[in-house]
């Protein structure tokens, strides 16, 4: 039972070619075109930077989604299970509530220490959702940082990426290029790129010690949700 939870750590049903045109289509289509050409469109449309990032956001979620489905499921007959899409455990529940606490602590500290740098740069859609708080713009900000962005990075980052990487130079290279990876797409948020890199280990953590993404993507929701209310308030 035990080797049968753990086999997807030894190997896994793909090759380079899967991984290379995933990470393509990450880094070319993803960021090279939809974050540098689309994006602008999606703002200059919405008129609105909190409501073209959630809608930016929704878009790469399903070109990733699909990505991951056509690129790695598809064509060998695969479940959704090979990318960690299995059921949680109860006991999943004292890791998620304690990775938890570890990440916002940590994200805290990090976030105190990197201060004396002096780096500023803010997130446009936080910045957007500060400006002119109501429910509405909280309800669609923690949607998307507290659904679907745990939802889709935590399946793709976590769920493909970390799996294949995993099978291939063990757990701690695997924690440590996936968690660079993750930090990276998510410039130019260059103040919260520590943060970025402290989560991946933690979702990356989850993600090992259960063997499934959904307790990585409660984390990733519960704490950004938080993040979310608390960016709100402020």
């Amino acid at each position: 039972m035990g080797n049968n939870q753990n086999s997807w750590k030894i190997q896994d049903p793909w090759g380079s070619k899967e991984f290379i045109i995933l990470l393509l289509l990450e880094f070319i289509f993803v960021i090279g075109f939809l974050k540098v050409v689309v994006s602008p469109i999606y703002s200059q449309w919405l008129n609105n930077d909190l409501y073209a990032g959630t809608f930016m956001g929704l878009t790469i979620a399903i070109i990733l989604i699909m990505g991951v489905y056509i690129v790695a499921l598809r064509p060998k007959a695969l479940s959704w299970r090979e990318v960690g899409l299995t059921r949680m455990k109860v006991k999943d529940w004292k890791i998620i509530s304690g990775y938890s606490v570890i990440l916002l602590v940590g994200a805290v500290i990090i976030v105190i220490l990197t201060s004396f740098i002096g780096n500023t740069w803010e997130n446009s859609k936080t910045e957007s959702l500060q400006q002119n708080v109501t429910f509405l713009k909280v309800l669609i900000a923690f949607v998307s940082a507290a659904v679907i962005s745990p939802i889709y990075e935590e399946l793709f980052y976590r769920g493909f990426l970390y799996r294949w990487l995993r099978t291939r130079i063990g757990l701690f290279g695997a924690i440590l290029i996936s968690s660079t990876i993750f930090t990276i797409v998510h410039i130019p948020a260059y103040n919260v790129m520590p943060v970025n890199f402290f989560s991946g280990i933690i979702f990356a953590l989850a993600y090992e010690r259960t063997n499934s993404i959904w307790p990585s993507v409660m984390i990733h929701g519960i704490t950004n949700g938080i993040m979310v209310l608390l960016t709100s308030l402020g």
